[in-house]
């Protein structure tokens, strides 16, 4: 019963937080963006340092690598990210546009959602964290057991 309230949990925080990545963003200035863009966008510009697709779908846990490399061309042709080839690969980064977007972003994020958390609650927050990335990767086992039966 415990881990039917999780998924129910965890499906009604899915939409919540998807509307409000794309409510956000639009905020910001980018208004044709969505979810995934808003979530590529953001992972490029993390760390100062290009990306390759795989490496993309690896970390941001995306299973349809052609989902993902079109939000990547979604983003190059709005000129919020570039792609560099390096012999056989091709590697994003955003482009300063793409960043000054995101700085927005999360000057939005901080004056409708930051502001109103309980500093109280950090410490919560960082145990949900830990549970969900637990939960993920009991996830994952589990969709490679139902895969082979």
């Amino acid at each position: 019963m415990e881990l039917s309230e999780f998924e129910f949990g965890l499906i009604v925080a899915w939409h919540a937080f998807s509307r409000w990545c794309v409510r956000c963003m639009a905020a910001a200035g980018g208004a044709e963006l969505g979810f995934t863009d808003v979530v590529l966008l953001h992972h490029l510009c993390h760390r100062a340092r290009e990306k390759k697709l795989a490496d993309i779908c690896f970390v941001l846990n995306y299973e349809d690598t052609h989902v993902v490399a079109y939000g990547l061309k979604k983003l190059v042709a709005a000129g919020l990210a570039q792609a560099a080839r390096q012999g056989k690969e091709v590697f994003y980064s955003p482009t300063p546009e793409g960043e000054a977007l995101v700085q927005q972003y999360r000057a939005v994020r901080e004056n409708c959602l930051v502001q109103s958390l309980d500093t109280e609650l950090n410490a919560d927050i960082g145990e949900l964290a830990r549970l969900l990335r637990t939960m993920s990767g009991m996830y994952d086992q589990a969709a490679r057991a139902a895969t082979s039966l």
